[in-house]
């Protein structure tokens, strides 16, 4: 480590560069990251998803958040970084760090396109007083990186209607439609999924996520696709081309922008990375909204819900042969954390049009699940035994849609505390899932309807309720979303429209003893009409069995029993037809009513 930090200081010697930032980042702002843009994990060697390395002449330190603390102490010894708690007292955040640390007059380097636009105003408006200059085209990782991974070359292919529900022609003319309604001339889109969703295009660029690296500009007559042309079979480039897709390579998008003159440009600037803004020239207007495609992607139509309902049958078959498989076996063979997500998987890729997973499978143990972010390595990988509570977060990626599913199970004997906590848990999702509301209300508004039997007792989750979910995209998706306090920077606490798909997953975590979640996605739909307005609904999207051996049905009203029985008879008559006769016997026990 020691040796690549002191050829990024010699190199940033020869640039006279003073200060040099390292987000976790990619030219999108995508949640996951291919191997290429792996940077900081490169240089620090600290692996966790979150966090930013900031180097100069003297001093080096990594900033990432609780989540990380332990891992990031571990992994940073001995590399010449320090570690920057974040939001910890007396830890400056990396604005005000810089700030200090800069020589009046000084250059802080950044490689621009990995920069968050809204950062780099921040740290313009921060470090303005001390005339601080930007070298903002300087990826100096990529020059001490010899073995840097290739950029991914997966194909592009096509998304077919029969599972969009609506041709990319139509999107793109409603897109139009909505530039015109903003004035705009040019719009300028840089969000994977966002372009993904408009072409009814997917690929494999990005981790768990079926995007395409690229970008587009779209005007009243013309749409450009900046993207590597190896990525696409003939078939695309005549489906691209019969759209009006022009191709350009993948990197032309900065030479480009700088064309621009006197136009008015549609774009999100807390979505676009520092370059593409910094390479607009000052005649054009900036009309800085949310991408018009979020809110229609989030909004999903009639075939994307129907499939969806397909989808979940698949994955509720591959999950609750999981939940008989685990309590069948355990300990009566070997089995890990590590193991039993891989067989998890096994179980969907028996399921026809399974992709992927839909994000890195959280499979926690006892006090490992008290980490609501977990994720097994062979070092923290404990052997499940017959006894306390397993927690798995899974989801999986299918031509008809993305699921998102948590289940915990006492694989034994549990605790009253466990007991206690696991039935408040399923309370509230129940709860959630049965609420009913007036059309106008945004996650702020439901989130209580969860959290309550928590707060009544003084118990909490640090977490989001829910998040919106896409359809064969990404997992986490604006703008929807479920929490009691607003988190600006996601952009997620949009009004509930019908046909948005959340996730319902409160928690319960005690460190050092046991970690519960109960998640299924929901979506939402019209209930009755009056005069006091429109009234919402959810419908369950998910269908997998609440375990039983881990409730304690004394704590729960006479509701939470009828939402629970009335949940369990669905999930006996949509998944049972698919197994075979002994789990169908199981599942009829563990589905019966309490």
């Amino acid at each position: 480590m020691n040796e690549k930090l002191e050829a990024l200081r010699k190199l940033m010697a020869t640039r006279q560069i003073d200060a040099y930032l390292i987000p976790s980042s990619d030219f999108h702002e995508s949640e996951y990251l291919g191997e290429y843009f792996k940077c900081r994990r490169f240089l620090t060697g600290f692996t966790g998803s979150a966090g930013t390395a900031v180097v100069t002449a003297q001093e080096a330190g990594v900033w990432t958040d609780g989540r990380y603390f332990v891992q990031a102490a571990k992994q940073l010894e001995g590399s010449g970084f320090k570690l920057q708690k974040m939001d910890e007292e007396g830890v400056p955040t990396i604005e005000e760090y810089l700030e200090e640390v800069l020589p009046e007059g000084g250059v802080l380097g950044f490689d621009g396109r990995v920069v968050n636009s809204g950062m780099g105003k921040d740290l313009e408006e921060r470090l303005e007083a001390k005339k601080i200059t930007f070298a903002y085209e300087e990826d100096l990782i990529g020059d001490i990186w010899p073995d840097r991974p290739a950029l991914p070359q997966a194909p592009v292919w096509i998304l077919e209607e029969k599972y969009t529900g609506k041709s990319a022609a139509q999107k793109i003319t409603e897109l139009r439609e909505a530039m015109k309604k903003e004035r705009a001339t040019v719009h300028v889109l840089t969000t994977l999924d966002d372009l993904v969703w408009l072409l009814n295009i997917r690929g494999n660029d990005v981790p768990h996520n079926p995007v395409v690296l690229s970008y587009g500009v779209v005007t009243g007559d013309a749409f450009i696709l900046f993207i590597d042309e190896k990525k696409l079979s003939l078939q695309v480039s005549s489906y691209l081309e019969g759209l009006g897709v022009t191709i350009k390579p993948y990197n032309d998008i900065y030479e480009f922008i700088k064309t621009f003159r006197n136009e008015r440009v549609l774009l999100e600037s807390s979505r676009i990375n520092y370059a593409i803004r910094k390479n607009l020239d000052t005649s054009n207007r900036v009309i800085d909204r949310m991408n018009p495609e979020v809110m229609a992607k989030a909004v999903k139509n009639p075939t994307e819900i129907e499939n969806e309902r397909r989808a979940h049958i698949k994955d509720g078959v591959a999950v609750t042969r999981f939940m008989y498989w685990l309590k069948k076996n355990i300990g009566q063979i070997p089995m890990t954390e590590i193991s039993a997500a891989q067989y998890l998987e096994e179980l969907r890729r028996q399921q026809e049009g399974y992709l992927e997973s839909s994000f890195n499978t959280i499979s926690a143990y006892r006090d490992n699940a008290a980490m609501c972010h977990y994720s097994a390595t062979p070092e923290s990988n404990k052997a499940l035994e017959a006894r306390g509570l397993y927690l798995v977060d899974s989801g999986g990626q299918y031509y008809e849609g993305t699921t998102d599913i948590t289940r915990t199970m006492a694989l034994g004997p549990v605790t009253d505390q466990e007991r206690e906590h696991f039935t408040l848990v399923a309370m509230s999702m129940l709860r959630l899932g049965h609420a009913k509301f007036l059309h106008g209300c945004r996650g702020l508004s439901l989130d209580y309807i969860a959290r309550q039997p928590l707060w009544e007792r003084g118990l909490n989750y640090n977490h989001g309720t829910g998040h919106g979910i896409g359809y064969l995209l990404n997992v986490h998706e604006r703008p929807n979303g479920i929490r009691y306090k607003t988190v600006p920077e996601r952009m997620d606490s949009a009004v509930i429209e019908e046909g948005m798909i959340c996730s319902d997953e409160p928690g319960i975590y005690i460190e050092g003893s046991h970690g519960i979640r109960t998640e299924n996605l929901i979506v939402c739909k019209k209930a009755e009409k009056n005069e006091y307005g429109q009234f919402m609904e959810f419908e369950y999207l998910t269908f997998v069995p609440i375990d039983l051996d881990a409730l304690d049905v004394t704590l729960m009203e006479p509701r939470d029993i009828r939402y629970l029985n009335e949940y369990h008879r669905q999930v006996y008559e949509k998944i049972s037809p698919y197994l075979p006769e002994e789990e169908r016997q199981w599942l009829r026990e563990v589905t019966r009513e309490v």
